[in-house]
């Protein structure tokens, strides 16, 4: 077995649980905002909705044909125009609410913390590397409890790139003194974090909670992060 020092994970979908913690911070929204006076008769339409425009709008920022600010607020913007809703002033209001109560969400993916708990206590050195926004993922490792366990966290607002260049691994091997060859990235996404890190030149596991066909072969492919324990 090869001997890795640095282990670089990846935070929402992998650790975080951000189908959770977003749809819970939504329904608070959709309720205190009274949406559903608006003409938006049901929750799961406006979640289905949101859910289009926010990957569509994320693959653009990724990609970058779009700044942060626009991600940020359009995504509230075009899903309030499915439902016939032309109100910028709700659509930024609606976005600085979800921004400031999504990072208070606490919702992790089964043994997160026993995981954490194993690797430290193994040695390893454990990173973040995210396309987070850098105050963002920051309070979502405070709230949920596993701020502690990270060395560096390497986000893509605080590295000028983002996954999958190879730009944000290679800052996230200089801001941690790490070597590829002995460094390995962890994360739940195909595209973004397991052809991102293989083109650095990082070893990879596929973090495969939803049981997708990848159409690459990883180095390691788990379905749990319990299962991490048989390669670390």
């Amino acid at each position: 077995m090869k001997k890795y020092r640095h282990l670089f994970f990846d935070l929402d979908h992998t650790l975080w649980d951000f189908e959770t913690n977003a749809r819970q911070t939504l329904e608070q929204l959709y309720a205190s905002l009274s949406l559903a006076d608006r003409g938006i008769t049901s929750f799961e339409d406006f979640y289905k909705q949101y859910i289009i425009h926010n990957d569509k709008l994320w693959d653009r920022y990724r990609n970058g044909f779009i700044k942060v600010d626009e991600l940020r607020w359009k995504r509230m913007w075009h899903t309030l125009i499915d439902f016939k809703i032309g109100d910028d002033k709700l659509a930024r209001q609606m976005s600085d609410e979800f921004l400031s109560l999504l990072p208070t969400r606490k919702a992790l993916f089964p043994y997160t913390l026993e995981l954490l708990r194993y690797l430290t206590n193994k040695g390893y050195h454990l990173h973040l590397i995210t396309n987070g926004f850098e105050e963002t993922q920051h309070s979502k490792l405070k709230y949920a409890g596993i701020d502690g366990f990270f060395g560096k966290v390497i986000t893509s607002e605080g590295s000028s790139s983002l996954k999958p260049h190879r730009e944000i691994f290679d800052y996230a091997l200089n801001a941690t003194g790490a070597i590829a060859e002995s460094s390995i990235m962890i994360g739940d996404n195909i595209e973004v974090d397991i052809i991102g890190a293989k083109n650095a030149g990082l070893d990879q596991v596929y973090v495969n909670h939803i049981n997708e066909v990848p159409n690459i072969e990883p180095t390691f492919t788990v379905y749990s992060l319990k299962e991490l324990e048989g390669i670390f």
